[in-house]
């Protein structure tokens, strides 16, 4: 049987990327949050998943105004990386693991979540640059990757009760895989952050403490949180945490707090970061 056995949670800022990308992991602005990374990049080669479900936003970079799914899972053998305007970044394809990925999405809709089934994809940075805050720069990326694709883009969003509640369905799913697979959730994007208008720039570490709290101890309040709070105290892409609940809803009712990372500003963003595994019942 499949088991989901941790969950993890990071910032995908773009301009991280372009730091790994561009060898600047040890100038002065960059080197206190990708130290940050460190104790993850250690744990991981102890604790590296058959598959990794990793939950991000595209931004509109293979999606867009003509095309944005809900919820959108990819079930292909592969995944190109996508061309963000600048090139794609120069990190491996993602293999995918389609059997897997199949009953995840067959699951989720006689689950009754209207989902999206992409059988072509390419992933952007809120994929790519979590992957390379985990595992560096590896000429092939040491797990299989099915992405989940969420709106957190265009009007209107998924509600955070709709996040956790398809989270819980994906644990579900999951334990019902005839394979024995260990299986990662991964929740991508965030924190508070705000990339235009009158409050660009603005963060507010308290709050994304709080945050990170109550996704641990108390996902089911945190799910009534209304995207209008997150706007008003998060900026307008801290809604992007939204999918952090996806993830946590995936673990079950308890989890155990493995590491915890805050660190600003990384591009105008506050980068947060969470390794969870699930408390084994009594």
């Amino acid at each position: 049987m499949a088991k989901i056995t941790a969950g993890i949670a990071t910032s995908h800022v773009p301009a991280v990327g372009a730091a790994i990308d561009m060898g600047r992991t040890e100038e002065d602005y960059w080197k206190p949050m990708f130290e940050g990374y460190e104790f993850s990049k250690n744990w991981i080669k102890t604790n590296n998943p058959d598959v990794a479900i990793i939950v991000y936003n595209d931004h509109a970079s293979y999606f867009g105004m003509e095309i944005m799914p809900t919820f959108a899972v990819g079930v292909a053998e592969s995944f190109e990386i996508c061309d963000e305007g600048y090139g794609p970044r120069p990190v491996p394809p993602v293999e995918g693991a389609p059997e897997l990925a199949t009953h995840l999405a067959a699951s989720l809709i006689l689950d009754d979540f209207d989902l999206t089934v992409l059988n072509v994809l390419e992933v952007d940075h809120g994929l790519t640059v979590p992957m390379s805050l985990m595992f560096g720069t590896p000429d092939k990326w040491p797990t299989k990757v099915i992405p989940l694709a969420v709106n957190v883009v265009m009007y209107p969003q998924p509600s955070g009760e709709r996040c956790l509640s398809i989270g819980k369905a994906i644990g579900r799913a999951v334990a019902e895989f005839d394979e024995d697979l260990n299986v990662q959730i991964w929740g991508t994007g965030g924190m508070s952050h705000q990339i235009q208008g009158a409050r660009a720039g603005l963060i507010n570490l308290p709050w994304d403490q709080k945050f990170m709290d109550d996704l641990i101890n108390e996902p089911e309040v945190l799910q009534y949180k209304p995207h209008l709070e997150y706007m008003r105290e998060a900026g307008s892409e801290g809604v992007e945490l939204i999918m952090w609940l996806i993830m946590r809803g995936a673990l079950g009712d308890k989890v155990d707090e493995v590491y915890r990372f805050n660190h600003v500003p990384a591009s105008n963003t506050s980068v947060g970061h969470l390794i969870l595994t699930p408390k084994e019942a009594a």
